[in-house]
């Protein structure tokens, strides 16, 4: 978890009911049809907080990101940065993608990638402040004059977030920013991320399949799910107390470390999720939750606070446990 916990109460990013439908031609049945990719999402993120998005593929959570970028315009919804609109090329606003090298122009240098970068009032000492980002990623000046492709994917990933932090941004968005990496270096990236953020107060959103890389970056996870967030909670409580029953099986897939002193039962879900073109009545999780009952699949859940800041879209939140595996189980 971050170590950073001293957030302020005033949200430098907030969306408000974001939603996101895109249009499919479906000439068998007809005509249009819509897959709805975000619903209703609201967050907010205070400053020198991170907030970490997470759950499988197709739940919407990079669709969300490119909403807040204001890459994808939202049907539905309001999005602001300190009180005011977002714009699309606010410098304020920064983003680090999963693929570094396709953020790059290969025949560009880093030197003039991060020059480039930096607000006018840093132009006229460029040469110094490229110098000085370089260094904070933990790079040397031997970097400068070499190319996308003369560097390893930790190397560019890492100058991809100097140049995020190079015009001082209030937020940056990071989406499956470490996932390319393997597991030394995603913890080198979390660590440099860290460090970086508690020098300069930025927040970020946190965006990854990967459960155990969110709960070492984040204060706050939110949970996805077929474009709803379907439990809201601090860091601390994915380890082990967690309300929704999704979170709770998505928490037991993660895969065990030697070190880790708290190992879940794992809950295998059966079936697939449900067509986002096609969506179930009631609780969307319904058809594969292991506790459901027969209000879940009539009626949809809202988004309600559970105690602690917590918030749970559930009928019965809880009645899933996070069981620590008995010796029996590792065997089987």
């Amino acid at each position: 978890m971050n170590d950073n916990t001293r957030t302020e109460a005033v949200p430098v990013l907030r969306a408000q009911h974001l939603s996101k439908r895109f249009p499919l031609e479906s000439p068998a049945l007809g005509g249009k049809r819509h897959l709805q990719a975000v619903d209703g999402v609201d967050l907010a993120v205070a400053r020198g907080e991170t907030l970490g998005i997470v759950g499988e593929s197709g739940c919407g959570k990079s669709t969300l990101g490119r909403l807040l970028l204001g890459l994808t315009k939202a049907d539905q919804g309001v999005i602001e940065w300190n009180g005011r609109p977002i714009g699309r090329h606010d410098g304020r606003v920064q983003a680090v993608f999963q693929d570094p090298s396709s953020a790059f122009n290969p025949r560009q240098r880093v030197k003039s990638a991060l020059a480039e970068a930096l607000p006018a009032a840093k132009r006229s000492r460029a040469a110094q402040n490229v110098a000085e980002l370089l260094h904070l990623v933990g790079l040397g000046e031997e970097f400068l004059r070499r190319r996308p492709h003369e560097l390893s994917g930790g190397q560019l990933q890492r100058v991809g977030i100097a140049r995020a932090i190079a015009s001082d941004p209030a937020f940056i968005l990071l989406d499956e920013a470490v996932s390319s990496l393997d597991s030394s270096l995603q913890m080198q990236v979390v660590d440099l991320l860290r460090d970086i953020q508690h020098r300069t107060r930025t927040a970020y959103v946190f965006i990854s399949h990967d459960l155990r890389a969110v709960r070492a970056v984040s204060d706050r996870i939110a949970v996805m799910y077929l474009g709803q967030i379907v439990e809201l909670a601090s860091a601390q409580s994915f380890e082990a107390d967690l309300r929704h029953p999704y979170s709770v099986a998505l928490r037991s897939a993660e895969p065990a470390l030697p070190f880790d002193e708290f190992r879940p039962e794992r809950i295998v879900l059966r079936g697939d999720p449900p067509s986002a073109v096609d969506l179930p009545r009631g609780c969307r999780f319904a058809t594969r939750c292991p506790v459901a009952q027969s209000l879940c699949h009539q009626q949809e859940p809202q988004l309600q606070p559970d105690g602690d800041g917590r918030l749970v879209r559930c009928h019965f939140p809880g009645s899933l446990e996070l069981k620590a595996r008995t010796p029996e189980s590792e065997v089987a």
